[in-house]
């Protein structure tokens, strides 16, 4: 039996987290969850303790995303699973379109499709590595978009689409929102969950709507149209507006999520986060573009994630048992998407990464190429 490799102590990065959610949680956002939390968690989520920590999250993703007046910012308990059976039933008048370029990409349009009351949705389909572009068709009244498809490292610039007055735009933004720039006036439901760039803990919806989309789901309720109460979006709205959730939330999450974005805004708002992920994101695939053994499974420089980086090694080297090795090492999370299967490492690159944890792990997968070749 051959010995285990060990990394050199002055090879590994401060933090070994390089997970695509959840993600890595700074360590000052765990000390402030312990030292607020003995006065917050395991109190009425509809007193005032925990409504002041909600009107922090919603105040701060208002600043941090520069949100129009009349955008409100709503939560609810689910994470953006669930937020696609809310939109189903809430956002889509009759018809929508989604681009599907990943496994997480495709889900919204499931949802749609088996909706009886909606119409069969019109799906773009392009290969994993790549994403398509939204195409304006007459009859639909939701374009579906995804910011960062997390499975396959690829992100798309979100552009409200030409010649599309009167639909709304939704976006998947779960491993973008946070990490990647974007302006309010592209979208009208910007939607994700706390458990990637907002390192925190998963379990809760958040979705930043324009008046538009507000305005769309009090004419569907108006319609008629039934809907559980725990996907009515008009609960939320109106629940949100109160800084509370429909039904009990995590609290400790909350807790995480209003530190994180108060990070965020204290050093500069999206431009630093988003910043930090792109300074992350050019040692990451400058690395893999140089290397005689790797390649960037995204071939577009346009459509490389930020957020999440999907590298191919040569089929001489196994990139699981470089995960596996590097876990050995206390460094984790970094195999690829289960169902992609591709001989890769996938890498977070979320804000709340240190730059110079990449250039770390990079010297340790460099060391353990060699070692493992000898």
């Amino acid at each position: 039996m051959s010995e285990p490799i060990i990394i050199p102590n002055n090879l590994k990065p401060v933090d070994g987290r390089f997970g695509c959610g959840p993600s890595r949680i700074r360590s000052s956002v765990i000390s402030a969850l312990t030292s607020s939390g003995t006065n917050i968690l395991g109190t009425s989520h509809r007193q005032k303790p925990v409504k002041q920590v909600v009107n922090r999250v919603r105040t701060g993703l208002t600043s941090l995303f520069s949100l129009p007046e009349g955008y409100e910012v709503v939560l609810g308990n689910g994470g953006s699973t669930a937020f696609w059976d809310i939109a189903t039933f809430g956002q889509i008048e009759k018809k929508s379109q989604h681009l599907n370029f990943g496994e997480f990409s495709s889900k919204f349009a499931e949802a749609a499709k088996a909706a009886p009351f909606l119409d069969d949705p019109t799906v773009i389909k392009s290969e994993p590595g790549t994403h398509p572009l939204p195409i304006a068709e007459s009859g639909v009244d939701v374009y579906a978009l995804t910011h960062n498809e997390t499975s396959t490292g690829v992100s798309m610039p979100i552009k409200r689409p030409a010649g599309t007055d009167g639909a709304l735009v939704l976006v998947d933004a779960t491993s973008g929102a946070g990490g990647l720039a974007v302006s309010a006036t592209e979208f009208d439901t910007y939607y994700f969950a706390p458990q990637k760039s907002f390192a925190s803990d998963g379990g809760l919806w958040i979705a930043l709507m324009s008046p538009t989309a507000l305005a769309r789901a009090a004419k569907i309720k108006e319609s008629g149209r039934w809907v559980p109460a725990f996907f009515d979006l008009n609960i939320a709205i109106e629940n949100s507006k109160l800084d509370q959730t429909y039904n009990t939330p995590a609290v400790a999450t909350l807790i995480m999520l209003a530190e994180q974005i108060e990070w965020m805004n204290n050093n500069g708002g999206l431009k630093f986060a988003a910043g930090r992920s792109a300074e992350s994101a050019s040692k990451m695939y400058g690395w893999a573009d140089k290397t005689s053994y790797t390649t960037p499974f995204v071939t577009d420089p346009a459509a490389r994630s930020n957020v999440v980086a999907t590298i191919n090694f040569d089929e001489s080297i196994d990139a699981l048992e470089i995960a596996k090795v590097l876990r050995a090492n206390g460094i984790v999370d970094t195999e690829p998407y289960r169902k992609l299967g591709k001989n890769q490492l996938r890498i977070g690159m979320f804000p709340a990464v240190d730059p110079a944890d990449i250039d770390a792990l990079i010297s340790c997968i460099e060391y353990l190429v060699s070692a493992l070749a000898k």
